[in-house]
């Protein structure tokens, strides 16, 4: 009869263990989905404002078309990025290309901001001011979201790398999550311009 009692608890303690685990696999995965969200809602401003940076600048900058024209593809490349890591965040292969096609549109936008040196007027433009602001405040925004996501990310993997939650991670897929990549050099010199 103790045998059977004892028998039961073991069972009953290691069925907790496991629903333990595989709950707080879920909620942290959730967690990182849901912080990946706040670098997609801050990487959908960010893309809403250069259209309008590009327009003020095409005023101004006739003869650098080359430039605004790469800053537009730059962007679009980043947006189908974004895209694609927003339907599966954690993807490795999804965060690596979001992380290269931010990485090509800051500098696209870096050697934009650098011609626009060139321009006193369009230096001078309030519109153009404004929206440089804006993309700076939009710039930190993002950062400050990337680290919440890649501390989620973090805290979910280690959750399902730990024993004895990897068990109830392999057997139920719960497959890692890849950080957003660190930021480039490019990506860390965010573009900086005083008007």
């Amino acid at each position: 009869m103790g045998l059977l009692i004892f028998s039961v608890a073991l069972v009953a303690i290691v069925a907790v263990i496991i629903i333990n685990s595989y709950n707080d696999l879920v909620k942290y995965r959730n967690r990182y989905k849901n912080a990946y969200s706040q670098i997609d809602v801050q990487l959908q401003r960010r893309y809403d404002l250069i259209p309008n940076l590009v327009e003020t600048a095409k005023g101004y900058m006739k003869h650098e078309r080359e430039t605004l024209e790469a800053v537009i593809a730059a962007r679009n490349s980043a947006i189908n990025a974004s895209s694609r890591a927003a339907k599966n965040p954690g993807d490795p292969q999804a965060m690596q290309q979001l992380g290269n096609a931010e990485g090509a549109l800051t500098g696209a936008l870096s050697r934009l901001m650098v011609l626009s040196e060139s321009y006193p007027e369009l230096k001078a433009d309030r519109a153009m001011t404004q929206v440089m602001e804006e993309l700076s405040s939009t710039e930190n925004r993002i950062a400050f979201a990337r680290q919440a996501f890649n501390d989620a990310v973090t805290l979910y993997n280690t959750k399902s790398e730990s024993f004895p939650s990897n068990l109830v991670a392999n057997t139920f897929n719960f497959t890692v999550a890849e950080l957003l990549p660190e930021a480039t050099p490019e990506m860390r010199n965010a573009p900086r311009v005083s008007f």
